[in-house]
């Protein structure tokens, strides 16, 4: 949950509530009274059963409340973003050898040769 209580509270409506009123209105709606009973009366989980049922329309207005003012129905969570410090070169790879910088060269010449040879075949195709 958000550290703020107004941002908890906000994330809770929006997520807990939200999908269980869209569910019991759309029973009211289309059976009255009766259809929203029901869904108290005929399941263990009434709350979860609704919610379930209420994800669609809730999603549907969360977005249009992000369409008015981005992450106002669906909250941007807040990250901590931290820079290293880069590594000196020569402890980026302490470990490599002089047969590893070797094959690494001739890996890369290899890379640059089919390159080489894909620039020119787009470049007869762009012709």
């Amino acid at each position: 949950m958000a550290a703020d209580p107004l941002d908890s509270l906000r994330l809770a409506l929006m997520q807990e509530v939200l999908p269980v009123g869209m569910a019991v209105v759309e029973r009211a709606r289309r059976g009255g009274a009766k259809d929203v009973v029901e869904a108290f009366t005929t399941t263990a989980d009434p709350l979860g059963q609704l919610k379930q049922e209420g994800d669609a329309a809730a999603r549907s207005v969360r977005d249009g409340l992000d369409r008015l003012q981005p992450g106002l129905g669906n909250p941007v969570m807040k990250v901590s973003v931290e820079t290293v410090p880069d590594a000196p070169a020569d402890a980026a790879s302490p470990e490599l050898g002089a047969s590893d910088h070797s094959e690494l060269q001739r890996t890369l010449g290899r890379i640059a040769e089919r390159l080489a040879v894909l620039e020119q075949r787009l470049a007869a195709e762009g012709a």
